[in-house]
């Protein structure tokens, strides 16, 4: 079925047709988004339906065309994937674009989603539209386990967020679910890179539309774009529409909601409300990272006589966390990114560090500072292969925290490396019930490169007589206790015990310089 065969069906048509897709629709609580599936498609609004189209997009005048873009930004549970796939089905089955096709050219509904699982939800969603009708189910030429090939020349794909994947496609239709939480390997800005992947192969389809639905997160990213853009604004062709979840789908218990609301408001506001966060923020700003960045540096070589700097953030290599190190020296007032490592999952624990041991040695360091991942199982293992490891004392929260001046002032100077930039770009500052900020990724994303960077550059950049003298005020107050044990040892005359005692305190002293950049042989 195609609109040549039924060119007056429009999409709320099929939503309501017993025959069609009534089943999966029906209730009252389906009827919000019966307005917002009107605006979006340009169809005639009652006077019902009209207030509570301009609440929803603050708009006061009804649509009078089709949108070209429409943004849906909605409270979790309200609905956006079944609606994502209802209108994947009816812009892929009732609409004819075969006027517009190449000869061997096939128009693709794109339907994207943050992750595979989240893509297979909607996947579903689509097949059992089509699979349930058994008029649509005779369009069906053939099913992959990502794509849907119609015999109109049209198929329905569903693809995980990327923009390598996008690009090379004639574009019937895109379908953007979860836009806010597409994550990022080597970019800062995902949403906005796809999405200029996949506008060019919709510029020569009359009237194919793009359609982006999320919950909303922080104030920043396309969703947000849209949002501050075009929100309110009449006669624009780019549709934005906010709702919370109850407003979309009644059938959600407000006790679920309400006790989400009493366990983090912040949070829930988001989830459920619809509402942009106001607690989270960048953390720091693309023109402070770009001026860091050295153009076409991958790597320094080890220079003899240069004191460097070491930091490591460790892995047990499976799960989605990477293994990664960092090199930095302080030259000349400036922090500089030497080598950076990353190994990502699967991989071997004791290869890994067995690699970054190496490395280690090739810049003349006896030990690293690393992050408190996993007990002593990091400590063993550097140990074994001749490098001592010593837990960080301070958080991560609080390394980014004293990283920041050196990036905002220009003091770093960073490698050349995609997924170092995206995970600075992509690190977050909220604010905490207690006032007190902490600083993260975000969800969907990692940090790893990033926390041994700047751990790295933190130990190179800080003033060295002062991290000299830091260190040794802390180290007399911690030893102070193993110098009484070593005195009683003594005055017991136990020499064995005395002996490990003093070895005690010489670790120690070792391990609190190591940890503000101090190494010894």
């Amino acid at each position: 079925m195609n609109s040549k065969a039924s060119p007056s069906l429009t999409i709320l048509d099929v939503m309501r047709d017993p025959k069609l897709f009534g089943p999966w629709f029906t209730g009252a609580s389906w009827q919000a988004w019966e307005v917002v599936l009107s605006a979006i498609f340009g169809l005639a609004l009652s006077s019902s339906q009209l207030a509570l189209y301009s609440r929803l997009t603050g708009r006061q005048q009804p649509p009078g065309e089709a949108a070209r873009e429409a943004w849906l930004v909605m409270g979790r549970r309200a609905g956006k994937s079944r609606i994502a796939a209802l209108t994947a089905v009816f812009l892929g089955c009732f609409r004819d674009y075969s006027r517009i096709l190449a000869p061997g050219e096939r128009g693709t509904v794109m339907v994207i989603a943050a992750d595979r699982r989240q893509a297979r939800v909607v996947f579903r969603y689509i097949a059992a539209l089509l699979e349930g009708v058994g008029m649509l189910a005779r369009l069906i030429e053939s099913r992959t386990a990502e794509a849907i090939h119609l015999t109109n020349l049209v198929s329905i794909e569903v693809h995980t967020a990327s923009f390598r994947s996008v690009r090379g496609y004639a574009v019937v239709a895109a379908v953007c679910d979860e836009i806010s939480f597409w994550p990022s390997e080597d970019s800062a800005d995902p949403d906005v890179e796809i999405l200029n992947g996949i506008r060019p192969g919709m510029a020569t389809v009359p009237g194919a539309l793009l359609l982006c639905l999320s919950s909303p997160y922080a104030r920043r990213g396309a969703l947000w774009q849209a949002y501050e853009k075009h929100f309110g604004k009449d006669g624009s062709p780019v549709m934005v529409a906010q709702a919370d979840t109850r407003t979309m789908n009644s059938t959600v218990s407000e006790e679920i909601i309400a006790e989400a609301y009493a366990q983090d408001e912040s949070a829930a506001s988001a989830e459920y409300g619809a509402e942009f966060r106001r607690d989270i923020e960048s953390f720091v700003s693309r023109e402070a990272v770009d001026a860091c960045v050295i153009p076409g540096r991958l790597e320094l070589p080890p220079v003899a006589g240069v004191p460097y700097h070491s930091f490591t953030d460790p892995s047990g290599g499976a799960g989605g966390d990477s293994f990664t190190l960092a090199v930095a020296h302080h030259q000349d007032g400036r922090a500089i990114l030497d080598a950076l490592r990353e190994i990502r999952p699967p991989f071997s624990p004791e290869a890994a560090v067995k690699e970054f041991a190496d490395l280690l040695k090739s810049y003349g360091l006896a030990s690293v500072c690393g992050d408190r991942y996993a007990g002593t199982w990091p400590a063993e293992r550097f140990q074994t292969e001749g490098i001592e490891y010593q837990p960080a004392e301070q958080a991560k929260s609080d390394i980014y925290r004293e990283f920041l001046p050196l990036l905002n002032s220009g003091r770093a100077e960073l490698l050349d490396c995609p997924r170092l930039v995206a995970q600075l770009l992509n690190l977050e500052r909220r604010v905490a019930r207690g006032g007190r900020d902490s600083i993260d990724h975000g969800p969907q994303r990692h940090d790893d490169v990033v926390n041994a960077a700047a751990g790295a550059l933190l130990l190179a950049g800080s003033n060295s007589s002062d991290r000299l003298e830091q260190a040794l005020q802390l180290a007399e107050k911690q030893v102070a206790t193993l110098r009484a044990a070593a005195a009683e040892c003594a005055s017991g005359e136990n020499l064995a015990a005395l002996a490990a005692a003093k070895v005690d305190v010489e670790k120690k002293k070792r391990s609190l310089l190591a940890n503000f950049g101090f190494h010894y042989l």
